[in-house]
């Protein structure tokens, strides 16, 4: 049941749900749209906007629809989470890409998901479901089962709680060979997925570690099936992981076995 309307609330919690009401899949809303998806007064909801609008948190478009605004961005690039990662791991996210020309993205946990917080895309590979500040599934993207892997048993069990949704007819749903397919991530050090968020979209991912030894972020390389030598991703892959892991003060290597002769098509 919404709590839009419950007396009591402040006006800062309402800003924040009309604030929160945008992501990758609703970056462009209308008045009316606000209105239903936090189910406030379409008076209110104006005005919240209109004040969203004057702090250059929202900005709004010719044809009169909201979209974040470059204040908003500008703050979410000095999170401690993103900042230093981002400029830690983006060096080897160019080398990767150079080498491979192929999508190479860096990604984050946030609740039972994982946020995408830089990407380097190349323009004629594989089309993408999400961008920067997307999120993926947890159990069915590379990034995801990399920090699904590392998350501990209790993140495990909330993600398996509801049941898993299958993306694609890939995508495993049964917790118990998902724990399997986690249990070799960590063994291997990397994970690879084949086609379980997106028809034809393979990625390969490695945590990233810091201080502590904690897996704090995962970098992974997405590519269409058949178009990319898993033998040449994998290494380089492991290098660029253990090399930001380094720079971030991560204390742990990416351990794995020399990987074994993948074939992509």
């Amino acid at each position: 049941m919404s709590t839009a309307n419950e007396p009591g609330r402040s006006v800062a919690s309402r800003l924040l749900q009309v604030m929160f009401s945008f992501d990758a899949e609703h970056d462009r809303l209308s008045l009316a749209e606000l209105t239903r998806m936090t189910g406030m007064p379409h008076a209110t909801v104006r005005r919240l906007a209109q004040e969203l609008l004057s702090a250059g948190v929202l900005e709004q478009t010719e044809d009169r629809r909201f979209v974040v605004g470059l204040r908003l961005w500008e703050l979410g690039t000095m999170s401690p989470r993103s900042m230093p990662l981002r400029s830690a791991a983006l060096p080897f996210m160019e080398d990767l890409h150079a080498a491979l020309r192929q999508h190479v993205q860096l990604a984050v946990l946030e609740g039972l998901e994982a946020v995408i917080v830089e990407r380097i895309s190349a323009p004629t590979a594989l089309g993408l479901v999400s961008q920067v500040g997307g999120r993926l599934p947890l159990h069915s993207s590379g990034v995801g089962k990399v920090l699904l892997a590392h998350g501990g048993a209790e993140l495990f069990g909330q993600v398996t709680a509801t049941g898993l949704r299958a993306y694609t007819p890939s995508t495993i749903t049964d917790p118990a060979r998902l724990r399997a397919d986690l249990a070799e991530c960590r063994r291997a050090g990397f994970a690879v997925v084949r086609e379980e968020t997106s028809p034809d979209a393979h990625s390969v991912a490695v945590p990233v570690f810091g201080p502590e030894g904690n897996v704090m972020a995962a970098l992974s390389v997405v590519f269409a099936a058949g178009t990319a030598n898993l033998n040449a991703i994998v290494p380089a892959l492991v290098a660029a992981g253990r090399g930001v892991s380094r720079r971030m003060g991560g204390d742990r290597s990416i351990k794995g076995p020399t990987p074994p002769p993948w074939r992509t098509g």
